[in-house]
């Protein structure tokens, strides 16, 4: 681990325990310490720049958001990839069809066409309410969308999407889905982050959680899934740690002397 330069870490379920809805104490003294080494430390997340949390002490050096639609840093945008106007129509359509609300997402603001108790509790996550626009029709016709977000089960995914050409589905909850361009994904944010920085991919060490981690875990030189992972997730790890209720991270960090 002494070659590590960078790392990145999902939020829900890998920083923050999505019981407790908070990170702890020790994942705080994990990432200040971390940075105090000179090692870069980056979000990897499907939220919005503008849902983002705000931890005491610690500030990140490099953002992938919309599960890698947007990247940024402090100092300017690495990657922009929005998803194509008419395939954004065409989700709307299909969300209607299905009875369901459609929220979407440009970097700097989040609206919807409706809610339902899906949309709502996956906001939660996040503790962002869902907030309901009438500008949303104008919004999707003249801003870039990087995300689109909607209540659905699996067994309805292929309806959601049917005739969209430039979209796919990343999902880490068995209730909603994100919607990035097909383009996108956790893992190619970060080959741009890497190139950018200018990093190998051996230098690079991802933490994660769920199926959105995937891309993620098979981007870096070695992929570290929580133990309250998911199985998906555990098959493609490098390796499996403590859960993130046990300062998983913190541990595995003060065992490869990263901390």
């Amino acid at each position: 681990m002494e070659n590590i330069k960078i790392i990145f870490f999902d939020i829900d379920g890998t920083l923050i325990d999505m019981e407790k809805k908070q990170i702890s104490e020790k994942m705080l003294q994990t990432l200040i310490e971390l940075k105090k080494k000179g090692i870069i430390i980056c979000i990897a997340t499907g939220r919005s720049p503008i849902a983002l949390p705000q931890f005491e002490q610690v500030e990140f050096d490099a953002f992938l958001t919309f599960n890698g639609s947007y990247c940024f840093n402090q100092r300017e945008t690495i990657l922009s990839n929005p998803i194509p106007t008419e395939d954004v129509r065409q989700i709307i359509q299909n969300a209607s069809a299905l009875q369901r609300p459609v929220a979407v997402a440009t970097k700097n603001k989040t609206i919807a066409n409706g809610t339902d108790a899906d949309l709502a509790e996956y906001f939660g996550f996040a503790h962002q309410p869902v907030i309901v626009s009438e500008d949303f029709a104008e919004v999707v016709e003249n801003e870039d969308i990087f995300q689109v977000m909607l209540g659905s089960e699996k067994k309805d995914y292929d309806k959601v999407m049917e005739e969209t050409h430039n979209a796919k589905i990343v999902a880490w909850w068995n209730r909603a889905v994100d919607i990035i361009p097909l383009s996108s994904g956790k893992g190619s944010g970060i080959a741009k982050i890497l190139a950018y920085y200018n990093f190998d991919q051996s230098e690079a060490l991802a933490f994660g959680d769920g199926n959105n981690d995937i891309e993620m875990l098979k981007a870096v030189g070695w992929g570290v899934a929580m133990d309250n992972a998911s199985e998906d997730l555990k098959a493609v790890a490098d390796e499996v740690i403590g859960h993130v209720a046990e300062d998983g991270i913190y541990n595995y960090c003060i065992k490869h002397g990263l901390i």
